[in-house]
């Protein structure tokens, strides 16, 4: 008697864990995150990757049953290989553009003053290279990275975390011609509770 036993899907959480959290959008993703999500679906190959390299491939297409083979040869001449931001602090003119590109908020500093790359936090994105309006920033190539997939996705999490409570705050404030009805209204609550 043969098994019909279906396997169960592979969850976007599996898939994440073996990214390298680096949150480049290499891959035509916003993120690690998405990337697992289209795969989960099978909208995505298993070859897009580049920060992941070989290893990355081999292991999704072991979670994933599909063959890593054809893309084998290809991925070895793409892997990006792990670097990290450096910026030129004497050209920085302290713009706060790369803070706000910033996927893991690996970048200090604030509004013209000078900024600089927490070198532990750096994943090597690149995506704070672009936005620099006087071209400060370099790319040092590592040997590896100096945390771990899972520590970047929790400054990653923690970051999105943070933007969507700023965003809710701001949605949150009355508009600014009801400020003075707020306001009144307010006042009308506190006093109805004083003379209680």
């Amino acid at each position: 008697m043969t098994s019909n036993k279906i396997n169960p899907p592979i969850k976007p959480d599996d898939i994440d864990a073996l990214l390298p959290q680096t949150q480049c959008g290499l891959c035509g993703y916003a993120g690690c995150r998405p990337y697992a999500e289209a795969l989960a679906k099978n909208n995505a190959e298993i070859n897009l990757c580049l920060p992941g390299g070989t290893e990355t491939l081999i292991n999704l297409g072991n979670l994933l049953s599909k063959d890593p083979t054809i893309f084998l040869e290809d991925m070895t001449l793409t892997t990006k290989k792990p670097g990290r931001a450096i910026i030129r602090e004497a050209e920085c003119i302290g713009c706060t553009k790369c803070i706000q590109a910033c996927p893991v908020e690996a970048i200090v500093g604030s509004a013209k003053n000078m900024h600089t790359v927490l070198m532990r936090e750096c994943t090597g994105c690149e995506l704070c290279i672009p936005p620099c309006p006087v071209d400060c920033i370099d790319m040092e190539i590592v040997d590896h990275l100096p945390a771990d997939a899972n520590h970047f996705r929790k400054r990653y999490e923690a970051r999105n975390e943070r933007l969507q409570s700023h965003e809710h705050a701001a949605h949150s404030k009355p508009p600014v011609g009801d400020k003075k009805n707020y306001l009144l209204s307010a006042l009308a609550r506190y006093n109805t509770k004083k003379n209680k």
